[in-house]
């Protein structure tokens, strides 16, 4: 798999956290909700303390670990809300790579489907069929949920929870990683966005690109899964944290995988891959890929002489990926070097950018 590097400069960004006492006057934004607010609100309403919960509600950290008598559940969950093509396919997918940043194999998945009145019997069935066709090849069980109309959504929703058991400490948090750290990331960055980009978007990036240009771009969803990428990594030795950039893209990855273990961090621009078909829709649309949602690629931090082991064991697997960069003591500082040298503060997304594209015409 070829990649190709970030090779323009983006109009710097600079990311302010809400103070919440100001918030609660503002509207939030689209998609997830802002770190002050998850700090000040959300984490203070957490029902009954459980001495089985060994790991809860944290910033950066996506699934929870309950303690089952001499087992560990890992359980994660997720929705599915701004893309329209292969919506329950993503929900498995997506959810199951939340529980393989932890180094355990997701094994069993409910989801939660909410359908717009009138939706049509096929809707349903459509989703149904994705959802079996990604559990069946990741070999993780369907063990229920719910499913209904409605009133007053437009596109189908699906909310879904899946699930892993681990040996007792036999697994990794995205809060364990240490200063010296490298920062490694398989396959790239955007892959999520860009496939959505190119199913959704498609009538208006046909304009511009060829209709084999953009199969290549939609078939990216193929890569979304990093079930495998995390499973080689955390079995090769040496990784302290994973984590995968959904929402916010491989810019707000970094940041929640920061924000979890407490430390700063530094990465390259240059060293970061990028596929070419994310940066030519990125420019159509005149968005960053660095905050477009990315699924499907993994962020793994590693000791530094376990690192090129661990890109030996991803390569034999044919999983691509670099070492972008490095974790730091300093957890405020959090730095990109350009391709000239200049160190600029790493830009943290207010909202992803694939609402931005969603809403061009």
């Amino acid at each position: 798999m070829l990649f190709f590097r970030l090779q323009y400069t983006l109009k710097t960004e600079t990311y302010i956290f809400i103070n919440y006492t100001e918030a609660t006057s503002l509207r939030l934004p689209v998609g997830k909700i802002p770190v002050d607010i998850l700090q000040h609100v959300v984490f203070r309403h957490l029902g009954a303390k459980r001495k089985e919960v060994l790991l809860g509600p944290k910033v950066g950290v996506d699934g929870a670990i309950i303690e089952v008598g001499n087992k560990a559940l890992i359980t994660s969950m997720d929705p599915i809300t701004g893309a329209l093509e292969r919506i329950g396919w993503l929900a498995v997918n997506v959810n199951a790579n939340d529980v393989a940043t932890f180094g355990v194999r997701p094994t069993l998945f409910a989801s939660c489907i909410l359908l717009p009145e009138k939706a049509p019997k096929e809707t349903i069935e459509t989703i149904c069929k994705q959802m079996n066709t990604a559990a069946k090849k990741l070999e993780i069980a369907i063990i229920g949920g719910h499913c209904e109309t409605t009133p007053g959504i437009r596109h189908p929703i699906v909310v879904g929870n899946a699930m892993g058991i681990a040996e007792k400490n036999r697994y990794v948090t995205s809060s364990s990683a240490k200063p010296g750290d490298a920062l490694i990331l398989t396959k790239g960055a955007g892959i999520e966005g860009t496939a959505i980009l190119a199913a959704d978007k498609r009538e208006q990036l046909e304009k511009q690109f060829s209709a084999a240009f953009l199969k290549k771009a939609a078939n990216f969803y193929s890569y979304i899964s990093v079930v495998e990428d995390a499973m080689r990594a955390f079995e090769a030795g040496g990784v302290t944290a994973m984590h995968d950039p959904t929402e916010g893209g491989v810019a707000g990855g970094i940041h929640e995988l920061a924000d979890a273990s407490n430390v700063g961090v530094q990465v390259f621009e240059t060293k970061i891959p990028i596929h070419r078909e994310t940066l030519e829709i990125c420019s159509f649309f005149k968005i960053d890929p660095l905050q477009l949602i990315g699924s499907g690629g993994l962020l793994i931090a590693a000791k530094k002489n376990c690192a090129e082991n661990i890109l030996a064991a991803l390569k034999e697997h044919e999983i691509e990926a670099s070492i972008i960069g490095e974790l730091l003591k300093d957890k405020e500082k959090r730095v990109i070097v350009k391709k000239d040298g200049v160190k600029k503060p790493l830009v943290r997304p207010l909202s992803d950018h694939l609402w931005k594209a969603l809403k061009q015409m």
